[in-house]
């Protein structure tokens, strides 16, 4: 983490149901689990105000994701309620989160060593389609208002990374549609039905006797869908958010998960010392210039270093864990607050780290680093 220089300051409670709900089906990440290793460089560059050359990121080094349960869809009305608890958190559109939990729940009887969880293929369609979203709104039978062809998916440094041919709201590659493209309900299988994309995605993830608990697997599994590790990296991100969201017994703070949001979009941008980002005119950010975005994003303002960030958040208590959206800060508060980052659980941040490497995923705990503790911006 390089330190940063100062900069002028930028002007339904849940019923007993709901709890017992989340807490059996939800998945249930370790801590420490989703560890992610995106480093752009072997070794970082000596410090320049130049912005750094954009660089693709590095393969996740490993992500083991615990598995979760759901109902059973013959339990009906549990199911369901289920289903409408968990997409009203994380908006989620209610057909959509069907198709995930459906495609779980078969899975889970078919292959059940694969430990399939839903968080993957939530993620999936998140990163993808933004669930089926962007050829409007699914309709009861699964399928978008309009066909969806294959959308066009850039990396920072302009490239297309998109896989040709890719259709559907979980953009399904020809290959793996021709390979693992079947029916939901036992008709003829259609790559636009959310459903029977979401089974076929959940055969390519657990192929080759996957087991998406271990880390490994889970990655060749997401990787068959698509190999960019920009993709893997917010794909991975998004389902550790939505993992830890269903943990929590009580819903997200809207603010807080609007500003993870930004981050993981931002995922891949390069670090540059003083950057604010694309709409400031910027080829990237450092670590405050993230947050301050971020949080901007959902309409909150923060001063614009780590420092002065530190000094006007409310602060955590020193024994109680980051919540989802918390800043966390590191260096001396009674000389110099260095670096801040945000909080997505599971042990996890999104930061700018510094000089050659990008906006990426890792822990934000390691042995003899100098934490100093957890601001909490949205409360």
């Amino acid at each position: 983490m390089t330190e940063e220089r100062d900069a002028e300051p930028a002007s339904r409670a849940p019923g007993a149901r709901r709890r017992l709900l989340f807490s059996l089906l939800t998945v249930v990440v370790v801590a420490g689990a989703f560890l992610v290793a995106q480093r752009l460089a072997p070794a970082p560059p000596e410090p320049s105000s130049t912005p750094a050359a954009h660089q693709p990121p590095a393969p996740v080094t490993t992500a083991p994701a615990a598995p979760s349960e759901v109902p059973r869809k013959e339990e009906g009305p549990r199911f369901e309620a289920w289903v409408d608890e968990v997409a009203e958190w994380l908006d989620i559109p209610r057909r959509a989160m069907h198709a995930y939990a459906g495609a779980t729940v078969a899975l889970g009887e078919e292959m059940p060593d694969c430990h399939l969880s839903w968080v993957t293929l939530a993620g999936l369609g998140k990163i993808t389609t933004d669930h089926g979203r962007v050829g409007g709104e699914l309709d009861e039978d699964g399928r978008p208002g309009d066909p969806i062809g294959t959308v066009e998916m850039k990396d920072f440094s302009g490239a297309t990374i998109s896989v040709r041919g890719s259709a559907g709201p979980l953009q399904l590659s020809p290959a793996v549609w021709q390979r693992w493209g079947r029916g939901a309900s036992g008709g003829e299988p259609d790559v636009q039905d959310i459903d029977d994309a979401a089974l076929a995605a959940g055969h390519a993830l657990c192929a080759e006797g996957r087991d998406l608990a271990r880390g490994d697997d889970w990655l060749a599994g997401v990787a068959t869908l698509h190999p960019a590790p920009l993709f893997l990296h917010r794909v991975l991100a998004t389902a550790n958010v939505y993992g830890t969201v269903g943990q929590n017994p009580e819903p997200p703070n809207p603010a807080a998960l609007r500003a993870v949001s930004f981050a993981i979009d931002k995922i891949g941008l390069p670090y540059v010392w003083g950057g604010n980002g694309q709409e400031k005119g910027d080829a990237g950010f450092d670590c405050s210039g993230l947050t301050t975005a971020a949080y901007a994003s959902a309409g909150i303002e923060l001063l614009r270093t780590a420092h002065w960030q530190y000094n006007s958040v409310p602060l955590v208590p020193p024994d109680e864990e980051p919540r989802l959206g918390d800043l966390v800060f590191y260096g001396n508060p009674a000389t110099k607050i260095h670096h801040v980052g945000l909080y997505i659980g599971n042990q996890q941040m999104v930061d700018a780290p510094t000089f050659g490497q990008a906006v990426q995923v890792h822990p934000y705990r390691k042995p003899n680093d100098d934490y100093a503790g957890a601001g909490r911006p949205a409360h």
